[in-house]
């Protein structure tokens, strides 16, 4: 059997020659190019069974190219990768048509594993207009790139999708980003926030009421089902919907229909739901708090929003965007000088994205100087927090980061016990990414990154092999 061909664009030979010896070794042929013009000339000629191509070429955008390679050639799938990695790249990815987005700094298991799955799947197209100064979500760390590459796959979708993470992580962003790029976005996004709802009144404003319903309802008046017809409705903290309502929810979402209070005929329900949470939902439905076939109904494709403190990277990036919108607000202009940086990613943000958000907007008004310095930010982190609890601690500290990854991780499986060989496995998860971020600080020096973390260099080499990490030399 003849091995299948896979063409490479990159204009960065290391990133081709790391990738035609990955994909050699897993059977492949390998063609690669610099440029976009010997890619386009191969396609048109009928070459290759697989297209991997950079987005930042010398002679054009690499996503120009997939619109035309799929009107060419639909069979031939495209997998772009990119630095430039952003919400809106992973969505002009899908936009134009490609299979799948990489960020860089890639691993190259995971690639090998896509190319595998391409070569037997086809994709949907996603469409979008907005402008990259307009993104909802902001960030590049490697925590962000994942629910971006997810995102951007359900964008063409109308899959139910469950959004979990910590109060203040930007989990209605995610929301109404889905909707926004998504084929609904001409209709209704409609939100609703069970923790806000007196628990009375959830059944009711999820479906409305017929006049004369019940005492005090003079007027027919819709529910947010009704509101949402046609569109997206975001069920916000659906941990604190009350049992009673979680049955009817359930049969909404089996039968497609529902029945107003003091209603009799049903009535068809059209909407997308997405639904999010800042609660365990596995361990309130252990301890029967939410129904267990509901979560199902609703957990078909999870997001998990990370917390700002797994994304320290993008607070500088933060820290500009919010201080930007309050200028745009009024509020006096500022920027902030190096150390006051430096304190904002060393501090925990027990309250995320928002309570960052609130101190720059609270800075912005209070700050006498124009630059923000260290002292501005200690002064207000040491003011207490609401309600007179600790606020977050400087630093967060990497075992108690390690600590709630594993409590987590047990949470998320039966019984609370993972399979065996823990150690080892949550071992390997600490030292590949701490020796990837190594190599990548010194471009791929090996002496420098053993000096850097305190090895032999012939015990880096050696781990370095056991971990399978591919090394490139002035790679970042």
């Amino acid at each position: 059997m003849v091995a299948e061909t896979i063409l490479v664009a990159d204009d960065d030979r290391s990133i081709r020659t790391v990738l035609a010896r990955a994909l050699t070794r897993s059977g492949y042929q390998v063609r690669t190019t610099e440029n976009a013009a010997t890619l386009w000339q191969w396609v048109t000629e009928g070459e290759g069974h697989l297209v991997i191509t950079d987005v930042i070429m010398p002679d054009e955008n690499g996503l120009d190219l997939i619109p035309r390679i799929n009107s060419l050639r639909p069979d031939l799938k495209v997998i772009a990768m990119s630095a430039q990695n952003t919400l809106l790249t992973a969505v002009k990815a899908n936009q134009r048509g490609a299979f799948e987005y990489l960020p860089k700094p890639f691993d190259l298991t995971e690639l090998v594993a896509i190319v595998k799955r391409a070569l037997g799947t086809r994709t949907a197209v996603v469409r979008s207009d907005q402008a990259e100064d307009e993104l909802p979500l902001i960030g590049r760390s490697p925590a962000m790139q994942e629910v971006y590459r997810v995102m951007a796959r359900l964008m063409g979708t109308d899959l139910t999708v469950m959004i979990s993470g910590e109060s203040g992580t930007g989990k209605e962003l995610v929301a109404r980003a889905l909707h926004d790029y998504g084929k609904r976005r001409d209709r209704p996004f409609v939100a609703l926030n069970m923790a806000a709802i007196p628990r009375e009144l959830i059944e009711n404003e999820l479906f409305g009421h017929e006049a004369g319903a019940y005492t005090g309802a003079s007027a027919r008046a819709s529910g947010r089902f009704e509101q949402a017809q046609g569109g997206t409705l975001f069920l916000d903290e659906i941990g604190d919907m009350p049992m009673e309502a979680q049955t009817r929810l359930l049969r909404v979402l089996q039968e497609g229909e529902y029945t107003s209070i003091g209603g009799r005929s049903p009535r068809r329900s059209e909407v997308r739901i997405i639904a999010a949470t800042h609660r365990d939902l596995n361990r309130l439905v252990g301890q029967g708090r939410f129904r267990e076939d509901l979560f199902y109904r609703l957990n078909v494709v999870p997001i998990r929003v990370p917390p700002l403190r797994e994304r320290s990277e993008d607070i500088p990036a933060l820290a500009r965007h919010f201080l930007g919108r309050a200028a745009a607000e009024g509020l006096p202009h500022k920027t902030l000088d190096g150390e006051a940086m430096e304190r904002l990613r060393r501090y925990a943000w027990p309250g995320n994205v928002r309570e960052l958000e609130n101190l720059l907007r609270r800075l912005s008004a209070l700050c006498a100087a124009d630059v923000i310095g260290a002292a501005n930010i200690d002064s207000e982190l040491a003011r207490p927090a609401a309600g007179g609890g600790p606020r977050g601690r400087m630093g967060g500290g990497l075992g108690e980061a390690v600590a709630r990854h594993l409590r987590s991780y047990f949470s998320a499986h039966e019984g609370g016990l993972p399979a065996p060989g823990l150690y080892h496995r949550v071992l390997k998860e600490i030292e590949k990414p701490l020796i990837l971020q190594s190599l990548s600080a010194t471009s791929g020096n090996q002496i420098k990154a053993a000096k850097l973390l305190g090895l032999n260099r012939n015990t880096l080499r050696k781990k370095i092999r056991e971990l399978d990490i591919q090394v490139v030399r002035g790679l970042r």
